[in-house]
């Protein structure tokens, strides 16, 4: 396989460190004597045509922005046959002889698709909710939970000094890593997530139970997806007559953190580890290896062939939520 021209994406939800990975992609091609070309808005940018040229000069300065230069969009079309055989025509016009697919779930799943119809490809593990089976990190996670933990920290700091208890809602539509690893990490007296359901009942008798021992705060951390999201504890609350009247010992209040986890500037490790995985993608293709997913595991850069990862979702230690009710005490 003799490459000249390959071309960089980015789909999906966008990750802290997305940047240095387009970034290591590109100036390790230059070095290859291969031409980069950036494909903006993930998969709608080949439906479209939006594919450009990228230099060394045009990725430079972009390790330390977050977000990801080349936009990224959901593609519903990707979905169906005839959209992935669009997506490839239009490499093909392009003259594009491989690609790599910074992603999640979806993206690589588009990923394995196109591979399957002839198009060198290799993905990288890219997702803040660390859900993609494959890599035991993935790109964004790290800045995204050190995002979270620092708003709980604030946080903790005035619903002590107010004596009060905070839901904070973290992101993770199908996902609990953030809720969990933030709310360990946070010293939070609950965490509900969507892997292990806490009833509306629990969640009060956690409040209760840490007003009971002395406590001057309680910090119950939701991910968004959870069944019994923050939204529904509230309403919950509100329609029992005890948001604010300190039943439970504490006043309670909401804070939804929403986006704000995705943005921002990448920390060090997701600079590194988009870097390394980047880099290590343009190495799997100059050996042909393609149709594998690029990833951390064990300590190491990683793959895993795509046909592994498409339609699956990694699952988190619940076991870790015994070990925080018994640090919350």
């Amino acid at each position: 396989m003799e490459i000249k021209r390959i071309a960089v994406l980015t789909s999906g939800g966008d990750a802290p460190g997305m940047n240095a990975a387009i970034r290591a992609v590109v100036r390790t091609s230059l070095d290859k004597g291969w031409m980069p070309f950036g494909v903006y808005y993930g998969y709608s940018g080949l439906m479209t045509h939006n594919i450009s040229p990228l230099g060394a000069r045009d990725v430079g300065g972009i390790m330390q922005q977050g977000g990801t230069m080349l936009g990224s969009a959901r593609c519903p079309e990707m979905r169906t046959e005839e959209g992935c055989k669009k997506a490839l025509a239009t490499l093909e016009h392009h003259n594009i002889d491989a690609l790599v697919v910074i992603g999640g779930n979806g993206t690589q799943t588009g990923a394995y698709a196109l591979s399957q119809l002839g198009m060198p490809v290799v993905g990288v593990a890219s997702t803040i909710d660390n859900d993609l089976y494959g890599s035991d990190i993935t790109i964004g996670v790290d800045t995204a939970l050190n995002i979270a933990l620092e708003a709980i920290d604030r946080l903790k700091n005035t619903a002590s000094s107010l004596h009060r208890a905070f839901l904070v809602e973290v992101m993770g539509r199908k996902c609990g890593y953030l809720a969990l690893m933030a709310g360990i990490a946070g010293g939070a007296e609950a965490i509900v997530i969507p892997e292990a359901e806490f009833t509306p009942e629990q969640v009060a008798e956690q409040m209760r139970n840490s007003y009971n021992r002395g406590k001057q705060h309680a910090i119950i951390v939701v991910a968004e997806g959870a069944q019994n999201n923050a939204e529904k504890l509230i309403h919950y609350f509100k329609e029992h007559g005890k948001e604010y009247d300190g039943s439970y010992g504490f006043d309670l209040r909401l804070t939804t953190l929403g986006h704000v986890q995705r943005g921002g500037i990448p920390q060090a490790f997701d600079r590194l580890l988009a870097t390394r995985l980047g880099a290590a993608a343009v190495e799997c293709l100059s050996k042909e290896q393609t149709g594998v997913l690029v990833g951390w595991i064990n300590g190491k850069v990683g793959t895993t062939p795509l046909s592994e990862v498409a339609g699956k979702t990694k699952q988190i230690d619940t076991k870790l939520l015994d070990l925080a009710n018994i640090l919350s005490l």
